[in-house]
């Protein structure tokens, strides 16, 4: 689960980590009493669930009183990667002298946690983990030590990216408490970018990022109470309520699949081959064509989508209900791209059978079909 920037700054505050004071706000005369309370300069952050305000123009500083009214409701009117902004953060402006990037996460691979730092951060940490993989450093510490991780232990890792003592020592306690919250609260991901040193020599988290674990919110009816349904995207509530799991991305080839491993398995085929997945697609282990028509119909909405690739293992899913599932969703409407289908597992000559003597590509391995995935995305 996502939440806001000011939503996330106020856990930081919560469990001691450093942020500026913010006000959230909906209106652009809100915005000008928020900035009057606060002095100029201000900045006005536009508060929605994905990267790239700054880019967009959703992140403005304001020096002068009577720029703030209309560069609120500049703001307040831009629709970010299809998000309308509805909310802006006021915050007081802060004079940077360093940048880094710092967050935590799960690294599943290697079953613990990990930090990852960097001293270049900024807008730009995206390109710097593609050009410079060596400037991007890591930390692991085991999950069952986080809740009583001590800022000593992350003193010499805080050392590589504050070369001030005195500034790293700061960073060291800023990621035990990281570690803190991470683990009470049950994050997926903490991210500060960037984490600043201020004119004052004071370590600061001058932007927050919470992702939250959705299986664990059971226990935090407080943290359910965050979201904003009005940010979350439409088209993943719509997956859930139909029992599939959806993300929208940025490629060409659209996927469906049973299960996650399988899903990601999927994705990563089509990359090693030149393609570009539209979405992550799983189906979930039932035996309902339903889903399939509900699939389909999710991956249709994006105009991008170029071929589809239908990836089944049959174990619990069976091939041949899948199988129908397609037919019953090219009857009910057109599907306008081809589709590539792997089929293997529980009932998988049934399923082949009845689609025999349609237009469906056929593919006996995910390799062949991811490679005649790409092919075709590519020519699109």
């Amino acid at each position: 689960m996502k939440i806001h920037e000011y939503q996330a700054k106020e856990l930081f505050r919560e469990f001691g980590i450093p942020a500026p004071e913010g006000t959230a706000v909906r209106t652009a005369d809100d915005a000008v009493k928020a900035a009057e309370t606060f002095g100029l300069p201000v900045v006005l952050k536009a508060q929605v669930h994905v990267g790239g305000r700054g880019k967009a123009g959703g992140v403005k500083v304001v020096t002068k009183a009577e720029d703030v009214k209309p560069t609120a409701e500049k703001i307040l009117g831009l629709t970010i990667k299809d998000l309308p902004v509805r909310q802006l953060l006021v915050t007081p402006a802060a004079n940077i002298a360093t940048e880094v990037y710092l967050s935590i996460l799960i690294d599943r691979g290697a079953r613990k946690a990990v930090f990852i730092g960097c001293a270049d951060g900024g807008v730009e940490i995206e390109v710097t983990a593609k050009e410079s993989p060596e400037k991007i450093l890591r930390h692991e510490i085991p999950a069952a030590q986080l809740a009583t991780a001590t800022a000593d232990q992350f003193t010499g890792f805080a050392s590589k990216l504050f070369s001030d003592a005195g500034q790293a020592t700061q960073a060291a306690a800023i990621m035990a408490k990281m570690a803190k919250l991470f683990v009470e609260k049950d994050c997926a991901l903490v991210e500060i970018n960037p984490l600043i040193v201020d004119d004052r020599g004071t370590v600061v988290a001058l932007d927050a990022k919470v992702l939250l674990d959705d299986n664990a919110l059971f226990r935090h009816p407080e943290l359910v109470a965050l979201r904003d349904m009005d940010s979350e995207d439409v088209d993943e509530l719509a997956a859930k309520e139909e029992g599939l799991s959806f993300i929208r991305l940025d490629g060409n080839i659209g996927c469906m699949v049973n299960g996650a491993g399988l899903a990601m398995a999927t994705m990563d085929t089509i990359k090693h081959f030149g393609g570009d997945p539209a979405n992550f697609l799983d189906v979930g282990g039932s035996s309902n064509p339903k889903k399939v028509v509900a699939a389909f119909d999710m991956i249709l909405k994006d105009p991008s989508v170029k071929v589809i690739l239908i990836n089944i293992f049959g174990g619990i899913t069976r091939c041949d209900d899948i199988a129908r599932g397609i037919l019953e969703s090219m009857e009910q409407s057109e599907v306008p791209v081809p589709i590539i289908v792997r089929l293997i597992g529980t009932n998988e000559e049934e399923g082949r059978k009845i689609l025999e003597g349609t237009e469906l590509i056929s593919a006996t391995t995910l390799e062949e079909g991811a490679t005649k995935a790409a092919e075709i995305g590519g020519k699109a």
